[in-house]
């Protein structure tokens, strides 16, 4: 509630049941689960393929570019089109790109097959996120999305390590044939229209009615920027987190373990955004969590050794889940319809292919990986001035929605 006693309203619908809530969170774990994996699954790459570092990037850049178009896809057909019917058809090209991928593993064709499946996944991922956006406590929703995302991402971390690349993909492959078991639950269409929110305004003698408010677009476009500027620095991160530590001081064994086990972190992110949220709303915490992200990345320009690694990574995944929440709770919050949430995994996929392919470039000037984690602190500094300015321009419009939890 704000300072005139305004707050947002939000209404039950079919998208509060938990059978909706529940595919809607296991569709976005299948769906993220090759960018949760790219720090494993790029080592993969090249320990098993051949492929070199700056290979490594654009194959990641190609396959977290091709969810952000899969995504843009599915934000022009989620309000439109019967969502059980994208749901399946999805799920059916990323399975296909991933058999040929068993098949066919020269550098050249992975290019264009991890192309294909991340436009599945994103697809398949923006249907997701749309359906947990429907509900009428979105912070709430996705704090359990990101909850069981990080207890899939220490599974996912431990696990992977272990199978060869052929057996990577079986397991991508195996996510979706479960989803289409269950893609009944889906709901099929949006109940409410997008830009439009309810706000309870109290009077100054105690009484209360209520007024719709048309939310400005320039407020989700500006929140789907700023995650796009997020992902360009998580992208690059994960996909080279690992990789940089090769000629450091850092043990190989202790960084392959910290991988998983700085998901337990997530976890705890997940509480603490929750309880902040409900304390201080989204905008404030989250500006203070970019700046202390991009601060946990630069401290790797000074020396990676053990100790850093690990600080970085536990918090870097606290961090994460914390500006996640609130990102996909503000867009949901102004729009029920699932349009604008559906685009949430195409600005992260744009960011995830730019960050990646920037971190790549970074490289191959010579710049070293100092460069790439200078780079990252800058994409999260700049996230955080666009939040900043959107979150000043809502406090003299719209003040309830500016401190919604």
């Amino acid at each position: 509630m704000t300072d005139d006693g305004s707050k947002l309203l939000h209404h039950r619908t079919e998208f509060d049941d938990w059978r909706s809530l529940a595919i809607g969170i296991y569709m976005a774990l299948a769906g993220y689960a090759v960018m949760v994996g790219i720090p494993v699954i790029s080592t993969s790459w090249v320990t098993h393929l051949g492929f070199s570092e700056v290979e490594v990037g654009r194959v990641a850049g190609a396959d977290l570019g091709g969810l952000a178009i899969g995504a843009v896809i599915a934000a022009l057909f989620v309000a439109r089109v019967d969502r059980r019917y994208l749901a399946v058809g999805a799920a059916l090209v990323t399975i296909a790109a991933n058999v040929l991928c068993i098949y066919y593993q020269s550098y050249e064709v992975t290019v264009w097959l991890r192309l294909a499946a991340g436009i599945g996944s994103g697809l398949y991922t923006g249907i997701a996120v749309a359906t947990i956006g429907g509900h009428s406590r979105p912070a709430f929703a996705f704090g359990l999305e990101l909850f069981a995302f990080a207890a899939s991402q220490g599974a996912e971390l431990k696990l992977l390590p272990f199978l060869s690349i052929e057996g990577i993909y079986t397991v991508l492959i195996v996510t979706y044939v479960v989803g289409i078991l269950f893609v009944a639950w889906l709901p099929r269409r949006p109940v409410d229209k997008a830009l439009d929110v309810e706000i309870d305004v109290e009077e100054r003698d105690g009484r209360h009615h209520r007024e719709h408010k048309h939310v400005p677009a320039y407020v989700p476009w500006m929140v789907l920027a700023a995650i796009v500027l997020t992902y360009i620095n998580i992208g690059a991160y994960w996909t080279y987190i690992e990789l940089s530590t090769v000629d450091s001081a850092a043990s190989p064994e202790w960084v392959a373990s910290m991988l998983w086990v700085s998901s337990v972190f997530s976890v705890i992110g997940c509480l603490f955004a929750v309880l902040l949220s409900n304390r201080f709303g989204l905008a404030r915490p989250l500006l203070v969590t970019l700046v202390f992200q991009a601060s946990i990345v630069l401290m790797l320009v000074f020396g990676i050794t053990n100790p850093t690694v690990a600080f970085s990574m536990f918090f870097f995944n606290f961090c994460w889940i914390f500006v996640d929440i609130y990102q996909s709770a503000t867009i949901a919050n102004v729009d029920h319809s699932g349009r604008f949430p559906a685009m949430i995994p195409a600005a992260q996929g744009l960011g995830n292919f730019l960050g990646p392919n920037i971190a790549a470039s970074v490289l191959a000037y010579g710049l070293g990986y100092n460069g790439v984690f200078i780079m990252c602190a800058m994409a999260s500094i700049a996230a955080m001035l666009v939040y900043l300015y959107m979150y000043v321009m809502l406090k003299k419009t719209i003040p309830a929605l500016a401190d919604a939890s």
